[in-house]
């Protein structure tokens, strides 16, 4: 093992120099393009109810990708039948659904607890939360990991790691330096020197440089992606929870895994910059990462424009639902209205339907059935339902079947 990093200097430069009039100028444009992508992405849907439910599907697809990049593979049925708590009796599927089940109990937990309170979100008590509330929701046997030697170790729920370790061919600082490296991480990305039109370059340089760090025994990667989700809804990128991270990461894994390991290199001579790390890498991270971010944000807001969205809706009805013979085309009409309402009573149905009470009943528990329609209670208002089936027809491509190939990770 070589010798390792001990003195914050060492993660210099924070900000990448490198070829700085193109990155400005990217910067700025993704900055624009960014922040009213966010913005249309969220006015796409128009009821609160549906934005609610498609946040739900947004946190379970964050789970399947943020699982995808670890090398684990969980279906979205599978994190479905997660959520009500009905775990695979196979024990390497089980453990892959409760990694997920605890992602997405996170991830709500974090989104409640930033708009209920101020959070030094670029703080380490912020950081060793996030590892805490994620650690704390898996069972027992799954705090344990492996050195790169095969030794297990116990990862402490919250706990810096208090030992060395090897991530690829980078070896991350000193474990007794940690909390000085992470000093200068919250000192300096939390600074309000960072220019508003830097601040997206920032995002993603802290991404990078927190993997760097490296400040937890397992589970870095993860806490990492929430934290830089947190980031986004901290300075209202995140289009209300409607996109992901994780999706964009996931669906070019090898070449993200590609950018972190080049930005980890050292610079080389006088013309890389003048800190210890690599300018021109962190620069390369960075736009992939701001690319990224555009990219999965076109995506959704394309996904949800509502008349492209009843189209899908219609056709699931006209070619998924062939073993339906009553009442389809009238269950159809309750769905469609659903999707562009969120939310409608009971009585309403008969107006959608032009049936009787008796009739629309029926078509209401015929759906509540099916999943596609949810209800709080038997007499409660009618919801829209998003059970995994209908996924792939309404929202194509939202959970692509991508490898999970654990060959190509490098431990992060």
């Amino acid at each position: 093992m070589i010798a390792a990093y001990s003195t914050p200097t060492s993660m210099e430069p924070l900000l990448p120099v490198a070829g700085r009039d193109t990155l400005a100028r990217l910067t700025c444009r993704h900055h624009v393009d960014i922040l009213s992508a966010s913005g249309r992405l969220t006015g796409q849907v128009h009821a609160p109810e549906v934005l609610r439910r498609v946040a739900g599907l947004v946190r379970a697809m964050n789970c399947y990708y943020s699982n995808l990049i670890e090398g684990h593979k969980t279906t979205p049925r599978d994190i479905e039948r997660a959520l009500r708590q009905d775990f695979s009796a196979d024990e390497t599927q089980r453990n892959h659904q409760q990694l997920g089940f605890a992602h997405i109990a996170v991830k709500k937990f974090m989104v409640e607890r930033l708009s209920a309170e101020t959070v030094d979100v670029y703080g380490s008590e912020f950081l060793c939360w996030l590892h805490r509330e994620f650690y704390q929701r898996l069972p027992e046997p799954l705090h344990w990991a492996k050195t790169s030697s095969g030794k297990a170790y116990r990862v402490e729920p919250g706990g810096l790691r208090h030992f060395m370790v090897d991530v690829g061919r980078h070896t991350p600082p000193q474990f007794d330096a940690l909390p000085r490296f992470l000093g200068r991480f919250h000192q300096f990305y939390n600074s309000k020197e960072i220019i508003e039109t830097d601040r997206l370059t920032a995002i993603a340089a802290a991404h990078h440089r927190l993997a760097w760090i490296h400040p937890f025994g397992d589970g870095n990667g993860r806490v990492i992606r929430l934290h830089s989700q947190a980031l986004m809804i901290h300075h209202g990128l995140d289009g209300n929870g409607l996109w992901t991270l994780s999706r964009g990461l996931a669906r070019h894994r090898p070449r993200y895994y590609e950018e972190l390991q080049a930005a980890d290199l050292g610079r080389r001579n006088d013309l890389d910059g003048r800190g210890n790390l690599l300018d021109a890498g962190l620069a390369s991270f960075c736009r992939f990462f701001l690319e990224t971010i555009l990219d999965q944000i076109r995506f959704m807001s394309d996904l949800l424009g509502l008349p492209a969205l009843r189209t899908r809706v219609e056709r699931y009805f006209q070619f998924e639902t062939l073993h339906l013979t009553r009442y389809r085309e009238e269950l159809m009409r309750v769905v469609r209205t659903l999707i562009d309402e969120g939310k409608i009573p009971r009585a309403r149905a008969q107006e959608i339907t032009g049936k009787g009470a008796t009739v629309s009943a029926e078509i209401i528990k015929l759906g509540l059935r099916e999943g596609l329609i949810e209800s709080p209670s038997p007499k409660g208002p009618l919801q829209p339902g998003f059970p995994a089936k209908i996924l792939e027809f309404y929202f194509p491509q939202l959970f692509v079947d991508l490898p999970a190939n654990l060959a190509d990770r490098v431990g992060r």
